[in-house]
């Protein structure tokens, strides 16, 4: 039987100073779900550009809400929390894929243009990726490998094609930073 569990809210405590004293700036709950696919859900937890400041509590502004592109510049970072439902609701005849592809690439922006359309789930960045594998078990496709990835296993991901699989019953959290870099010819 399939998981049919809608993905957690995430907290988030923002810290920083103010006057020179440490105090939380802000500290509330959010999601990012998806109404063609309740299951899934992609959630920014916060961007950094090329060079972050710290400092006074201004510099500690929430930059998601007007952030437009999930994909950090060079030296920026984008840090997430992704759940992945099991592939057998894409395989479902009720699946919806087109209507689910257009709100990712609206609620996804950046990202989701980098997905292959012959195979949605494969893709390509300009990145380096951290992905730890919060809950569950999920495999990382790599076009003609597959590595079965567990709960706290580590993939550090260098700018190749690869996609994510969830063969399992249950939903897979994954924590991501992708880092912006720069590609260089082979």
């Amino acid at each position: 039987m399939t998981s049919t569990t809608a993905p957690k809210s995430i907290r988030r405590v923002v810290v920083g100073s103010k006057d020179g004293v440490p105090t939380v700036l802000s500290d509330a709950s959010s999601v990012r779900t998806f109404e063609h696919l309740p299951t899934f859900s992609n959630t920014l937890i916060w961007t950094t550009p090329s060079v972050p400041k710290v400092g006074p509590h201004q510099l500690a502004a929430d930059p998601v809400p007007s952030n437009t592109n999930f994909l950090p510049p060079p030296g920026g970072t984008s840090f997430m929390i992704v759940t992945f439902p099991p592939e057998a609701q894409m395989a479902d005849p009720s699946f919806d894929g087109a209507s689910f592809g257009a709100e990712v690439a609206a609620k996804v922006p950046g990202l989701a243009q980098t997905f292959e359309r012959e195979d949605p789930t494969m893709h390509t960045t300009d990145t380096v990726d951290y992905g730890v594998v919060l809950e569950g078990e999920i495999w990382l496709d790599l076009g003609g490998e597959e590595v079965h990835l567990k709960q706290h296993d580590v993939v550090v991901q260098n700018g190749a094609r690869h996609g994510w699989r969830n063969k399992s019953n249950n939903p897979v959290v994954m924590l991501f930073v992708l880092i912006g870099a720069q590609r260089q010819a082979s």
